[in-house]
């Protein structure tokens, strides 16, 4: 006799903790010796050790149940858009149930069902791995499926297609992983002109901010969903950059080490900002790279501020500024004052005096001393002056000055040397004096204000000086429009002896009136006239 009667589970499976529970029938005959189980995917069994090792469980109850891992090997997977990213599974179960009853006959009922997952969250998960240090936001998008990519991105409300064009600051890179997910690593700079900068001057904060969109899409659907995230980076207590100085001997040097943050200061000479050009323009030696910036500032060079000029020396101050950027207060500023030490100098001043140092040895007769020489007014003598040298300092309008007009430039001339009537030289003595020392101040005329309506001097900016040594006066008097061939340069002190102090005579203030412009060439060569 044989028997037909089976039984078939109709339960449709349920899911639990990441789990597929499915119940088989119960067995009809309770009264048989033993029950095997094999379990398989997509139509292929396998020994229930394997299955073990697939994480295909299964437990006997009253009800036989089947328990299935949703990740296990053979599971078809895929991901879904609803809102946000979802996913589900499906299992193409296979069962068999061997029966071995007391006479070891064998029954077989072998099972084929279709179980599936409901709909399951799949969160996509952003790492903010930013370190400030670094000066660039990085930012982790990962635990992506494979069937999800990456098409684009919005930073700050401006769309990148991915993969990112080479033209554009900021970097995404795919990352892979073993368990068959991937993710992207996105790097922006903080300088880079999509990111949000905010400077709070009264917490004295500075917050960069970046807000990101991702655009996804489900594969091959081209569904899209979206996952946004906002990343900051703060700096505290930002103040205003602060520079090194130095003293040399041929000027002082300005370092500055650069901060991430500096942008929001400017640096200024006066109030003019500190750049290439204005560097190349007044003569400093200016190198800016990556780490710091270097600027070095020669002696004489415009925007030096000089003071207690005597025999010995003088005392040179240069001032670096750092303003607001948006409303050009000046917030600190460095300033360094340095000695200097030089055999001859000469400087022009803003305010229309010249003050100059000269070596007058080879100017003066045997037996003459450098405390008799005079300017071209014979009331303008030294203030100062040793055993070789003088020091002079007047107004450009005063002692004698003569003045040229060249298309560009004005130059004040004086010279230095013995005055007939304050020495009754002789022929012997005078054949001893082999040159003469020329002195002058060239400005540029469209610095110059009220020059020819009032008999006041006002620049701005220094003249350039030069002393000239010469015994061919006549050919370097009044020809002043060329600067000089050689610059002075600071050269380290000589012992003297102690020099005399000589008080300097000055006549009343004599005035000019100045009629029209097209008149002035006129007065100054009958001025000069009178004068020789």
């Amino acid at each position: 006799m044989v028997d037909l009667v089976a039984a078939c589970s109709m339960h449709d499976g349920s899911y639990d903790r990441g789990y597929i529970i499915w119940k088989s029938s119960e067995v009809l005959y309770p009264s048989t010796e033993s029950t095997q189980l094999n379990i398989g995917l997509n139509g292929d069994l396998v020994e229930s050790s394997v299955s073990e090792e697939r994480a295909m469980l299964w437990r006997s109850t009253k009800h036989n149940a089947d328990q299935n891992p949703h990740d296990a090997e053979g599971v078809h997977r895929k991901s879904f858009v609803s809102e946000e990213l979802h996913e589900f599974y499906i299992f193409h179960l296979y069962l068999e149930q061997t029966l071995v009853d007391e006479d070891l006959v064998e029954t077989r009922l072998r099972f084929f069902r279709t179980l599936s997952t409901p709909l399951l969250p799949r969160p996509v998960v952003t790492e903010n791995q930013t370190l400030l240090e670094e000066l660039t936001f990085t930012v982790y998008l990962g635990e992506l499926p494979e069937d999800v990519a990456l098409v684009a991105v919005h930073l700050n409300g401006e769309e990148f297609t991915v993969p990112f064009s080479n033209l554009t600051g900021h970097t995404i890179t795919k990352v892979f992983h073993p368990n068959n997910t991937h993710g992207y690593t996105l790097k922006v700079p903080f300088d880079d002109p999509v990111v949000t900068r905010q400077f709070s001057r009264e917490d004295a904060v500075l917050q960069y901010r970046l807000d990101i969109n991702y655009t996804l899409s489900v594969l091959p659907e081209n569904n899209t969903f979206y996952h946004l995230a906002s990343i900051e980076a703060t700096f505290t207590d930002i103040s205003p950059p602060v520079s090194a100085a130095v003293c040399s001997e041929s000027g002082i040097s300005f370092k500055l080490d650069h901060r991430p943050y500096d942008y929001l200061w400017e640096i200024t000479i006066g109030s003019d900002p500190l750049t290439s050009e204005l560097a190349a323009q007044h003569g400093y030696i200016m190198s800016n790279n990556s780490q710091s910036l270097l600027l070095e500032v020669p002696l004489y060079a415009h925007g030096y501020e000089y003071k207690d000029l005597t025999l010995k020396g003088f005392f040179g101050t240069f001032e670096i500024l750092v303003r607001d950027r948006k409303t050009s207060e000046v917030q600190s500023s460095t300033v360094k004052t340095c000695p200097f030490t030089t055999t001859e100098f000469i400087l022009c001043s803003t305010d229309g005096r010249m003050t100059v140092v000269a070596d007058v040895s080879l100017a003066i007769p045997s037996g003459g001393v450098p405390a008799r020489t005079n300017a071209i007014d014979k009331y303008c003598g030294p203030k100062e002056t040793d055993d070789t040298r003088a020091l002079f300092s007047f107004p450009l309008n005063g002692c004698g000055t003569r003045v040229e007009l060249g298309r560009d430039n004005v130059t004040y001339q004086n010279e230095i040397f013995y005055s007939p009537k304050k020495l009754n030289m002789n022929k012997a003595a005078s054949a001893n004096v082999t040159e003469r020392v020329v002195i002058q101040c060239t400005y540029p005329l469209a610095g110059l204000h009220r020059l020819f309506t009032v008999y006041r001097f006002e620049s701005d900016s220094e003249g350039v000086g030069s002393i000239i040594h010469t015994t061919q006066v006549a050919s370097v008097l009044l020809s002043p429009t060329k600067r000089p061939t050689t610059a002075l340069v600071t050269i380290p002190p000589t012992r003297r002896p102690p020099p005399s102090q000589v008080p300097a005579f000055h006549p009343p203030a004599r005035y000019v009136m100045v009629s029209m412009f097209h008149n002035l060439e006129n007065i100054l060569r009958k001025d000069a006239v009178g004068q020789s």
